[in-house]
Order: C-alpha cells, then sequence, then structure tokens
C-alpha cells in the first residue's frame, strides 16, 4: 500500500454518519434483544393460551414475565459490556455468549420469584417454553448480528473510533498494510509522518509534533496511535507528551510479535507491569471442574449408548476383516503419546510414520465405516480415551503423530493446540473445518479456530459445542 492509496481508501470517509452508527449501536442491540425476549414470552403464552383455552389469546401475567426476562436479560447484557461495539466485530463465539446470559437470566428471574414468593404468579409451561425456545432464537440473532455489524465495520459504515496516525512512513504503511484498521472499525482522519533517525534533533522533531498536534486538534478523533518501533524510546516519549495535552485516547501500535498471539494485554503487579502474550489455558478450578464434566457425561454417554455400541461392533465385524476397534498413537496435552479408539472404517489400520489420510470416496473406506464417518459414530469408542484421562470432550481434534510433526514444521504455533486436552469434538469441527487437510491453508483455519477455543474457553462454550455437534448441519460438513 503506498501513500497515496491510503489518502484515497481512507481520508475520504464521512464522519459524522460513521460516529451516527457507532453511538447508536448499543442502544439499537439493547432494543433488538429486548424485543426477540418479549416476542418469546408473547409466543409462548399464546401458544399455551391457545392449547388449554381453545382461542387466542394471552395469559394476564405474559407483559409482567416479558418486562422481568427483557430487564434482567439487557441489565446483563450490560453489565457485561456485551452492547460494546468490538465485540460485535468477531462472530466468533456469539453463540455461546448468548448462550450463557440467557442462562444467567433465567437462573436469576427463577431465584427472583423464588425469594419474592410469587412462583405460582406465572405458568412454568410458558415460562421453559420461553426458556428452551430462547436458546435457538437469541443465538442466532445474536449471531447474525455481529456478521452484520463485521459486514457493516468492513464496508465502512460503523466505526469503533476515529484515529491519528502519527509514526515514521514505514512504520505506518507497514501497520495499515497488515491490520487494515478499518476492517475493525478504525477511521483514519489524518496520518503525520515522523522523519527517521532524528531523535537527536530535538528542535526538529518538536516542530514535527507541534505540526500534528495541531492537525489532530483541528480533526477532532477520538484516538492517536503511535506507529513506531518500540525501542525509539525517546520519540515515542516525546509524542506522549505532546498529545497528552488532547482530549484523546493515546495508543502504541504493536510490536510484530504481537501479531502471533490472540489475547496479549499489560498485567500489572505492583509497581511491576508486564505484556503478558499469553496466558495459561485453564486454571486449576477450570481443569478440575472441566474434568468432572467429562468424567460424568462420558460415564452417562457409554451407558446410555451401549446397545448401539454394540449394533455397531456387530456390523463392523460382519462387513470386513480386521479389528473392530482402531487404535493409532496420537498427541494429547502437553504433546504426551496416548493412543486413541475408534471404530474401524477402513480396510488399513495405520499408525507408522507415514499415514495417509482418508479422503472422499475413499475405496479403502468399508460401507459401514463410510456410514459411521458420515454420522461422526466411529468416535463413540473415544468416550473410554476421555474416562481414561487422555482426552476431553470437547477441545482441538488430535491428529495421527506422523501429520502433527508435518504440520508443527510448516504452521507457526500449531503445536499450541496441545496446551489442552484434545477433544472427541472441537470448536473447528462445529464450524464445519473437519475431514481432509489436503492444504496448509485448510490446516491454518483449522488451527485458528483451535487457538480461539484454548483463548476464550469457558464451560457454556463446551455445551454449546456439545449442542452443535449434535444438532448443527456444520458438524456433519466435510464428512469423508
Amino acid at each position: 500500500m503506498s501513500v497515496n492509496d491510503l489518502d484515497s481508501t481512507l481520508l475520504t470517509t464521512s464522519a459524522s454518519r460513521r460516529r451516527l452508527w457507532r453511538h447508536w449501536l448499543g442502544p439499537l442491540t439493547a432494543a433488538s434483544d429486548a424485543f426477540i425476549v418479549g416476542s418469546l414470552v408473547a409466543g409462548a403464552s399464546a401458544a399455551y393460551y391457545l392449547v388449554t383455552q381453545h382461542e387466542i389469546g394471552m395469559d394476564r401475567a405474559a407483559p409482567e414475565l416479558a418486562a422481568m426476562l427483557m430487564t434482567i436479560f439487557v441489565f446483563i447484557n450490560l453489565m457485561q459490556g456485551r452492547y460494546q461495539l468490538k465485540n460485535y466485530l468477531s462472530p466468533q463465539g456469539q453463540i455461546a455468549s448468548a448462550f450463557s446470559v440467557w442462562n444467567i437470566t433465567m437462573v436469576a428471574f427463577l431465584a427472583l420469584i423464588f425469594v419474592a414468593k410469587i412462583t405460582g404468579h406465572y405458568s412454568r409451561i410458558v415460562i421453559f417454553t420461553t426458556y428452551f425456545a430462547g436458546i435457538p432464537v437469541i443465538a442466532l440473532s445474536r449471531s447474525l448480528l455481529a456478521r452484520w455489524v463485521a459486514a457493516g465495520s468492513k464496508a465502512g459504515r460503523i466505526t469503533a473510533e476515529r484515529v491519528f496516525l502519527i509514526g515514521q512512513e514505514d512504520n505506518v504503511m507497514s501497520f495499515v498494510a497488515r491490520h487494515k484498521p478499518w476492517h475493525v472499525g478504525f477511521a483514519i482522519t489524518d496520518v503525520a509522518f515522523l522523519k527517521p533517525g532524528r531523535n537527536g534533533n530535538r528542535s526538529e522533531l518538536a516542530a514535527n509534533l507541534a505540526a500534528a498536534v495541531a492537525n489532530c486538534r483541528a480533526g477532532r478523533p477520538d484516538a492517536v496511535l503511535i506507529a513506531l518501533p518500540w525501542s525509539e524510546q525517546q520519540t515515542i516519549e516525546a509524542c506522549v507528551s505532546a498529545f497528552t495535552n488532547l482530549p484523546v485516547a493515546i495508543h502504541l501500535a504493536p510490536e510484530p510479535i504481537m501479531e502471533r498471539f490472540e489475547t496479549p494485554h499489560f498485567v500489572r503487579s505492583g509497581s511491576f507491569s508486564s505484556l503478558r502474550l499469553t496466558r495459561q489455558p485453564l486454571s486449576g478450578a477450570e481443569i478440575a471442574a472441566k474434568r468432572a464434566f467429562d468424567m460424568v457425561a462420558a460415564v452417562a454417554g457409554l451407558v446410555l449408548t451401549l446397545p448401539l455400541l454394540i449394533m455397531i461392533a456387530a456390523l463392523i465385524r460382519l462387513d470386513s476383516p480386521g479389528p473392530i476397534l482402531f487404535r493409532q498413537r496420537r498427541y494429547g496435552f502437553n504433546q504426551q503419546a496416548f493412543r486413541i479408539f475408534k471404530f474401524r472404517t477402513m480396510t488399513t489400520t495405520d499408525d507408522g510414520q507415514v499415514v495417509i489420510q482418508a479422503k472422499r470416496n475413499d475405496p479403502r473406506i468399508t460401507r459401514v465405516g463410510r456410514f459411521l464417518r458420515r454420522y461422526n459414530l466411529d468416535e463413540l469408542p473415544q468416550l473410554l480415551n476421555v474416562i481414561a484421562g487422555d482426552m476431553s470432550l470437547v477441545g482441538p481434534r488430535p491428529h495421527a503423530l506422523a501429520h502433527d510433526v508435518e504440520f508443527q514444521r510448516r504452521i507457526a504455533n500449531y503445536a499450541r493446540r496441545h496446551n489442552v486436552m484434545p477433544g472427541i469434538t472441537g470448536w473447528a469441527q462445529v464450524n464445519g473445518f473437519r475431514g481432509e487437510t489436503d492444504s496448509d491453508e485448510k490446516m491454518a483455519k483449522r488451527v485458528a479456530y483451535d487457538h480461539w477455543y484454548i483463548d476464550n474457553w469457558s464451560f457454556w462454550l463446551d455445551v454449546a459445542i456439545l449442542l452443535r455437534t449434535v444438532f448443527s448441519r456444520k458438524a456433519f460438513t466435510n464428512a469423508r
């Protein structure tokens, strides 16, 4: 990107229209949430009234119920900062966050009416119908809204901040080319270039900064972004001192090393501050909670699916010669090798230094195996791996050792997938990234989803992924 390109694409936008969108987006999304929750209550109440009274109408307590749920839901979203524009610039995680807030809303509502001793005032059927209907409706609406906001941001219709850029020309242009700020809600009002290698010439730097401050004051941006190498301490300090007197936020552009990590941020302990590039994926309490859930759910899953497991084992035995279960070495938590269990779906059982991936219409796949792969039933024996502590129900999918070694060599930060336990299903799989990985680009996208899961783990995210594994069509996409 050249300076002329920057001038033509970033300095010709209408600031007033963008500011209107930014300030009104929060109230509009809150109103949208309130309308959806109110509609859910109205629909559930009308349906219940029609079934019980055989006529069109609505329970008298429905408006009061709707008002309480709407208020609680919007209030919790406000307290968690869900209506800030930055939360909508990435559609990832919207379904999990909406599901989490909806659950908190219902728990808070039930606790409130219990304490107030008015549990009999509302229809239990209407309450639970509203809750279960709200799970897909609220999640879908939040996901669609996030996609609309992200698209609007890229098109320049929605802006989070108006930014004044200053720095050496090479650094500014490199920053703009790498990050494309307009794609994440930033509108650049003006740019000031500083000459490199002039730290010792204080008078020239002071004159340049004085002119930059005057232009910045006239443009009235929300923030100033300093695009300089962090080693240029004197110049950075001079920039900060110059712009501190303006009513703007001051940002220091990230060093390239930070781009490798999803959520770097500063941590302060007393007088000591550090830039934390990564965090421990899960705390001790979170590991214990996840493990307890895995054990209970895995044991229950084995008991409930036992007849199905026996039937599949019989079909595999009748369909083709070979073992019923296929075992293969894979890397687990902290790159510790273990043997994964799967129902055998192919005529081969490769587990050496060369493992040929299954492809679409692969002749090695058996007739029963094709059906098992299509509906993810070949993964069911991995419940044993979960109980043994080698795997979790949800996490990055493990790959054969031979593939892991190869992908680790070709894809940056690939091995970070092993910072949590591998899973039977995962965030990448429910977003359609499963099946053959015949290119580095496909695997890089899958790895990006795995890294996002590690950085954003929560119990409710695991629950949302398990539900999507069963009910979402994407979870069955690209089955081989």
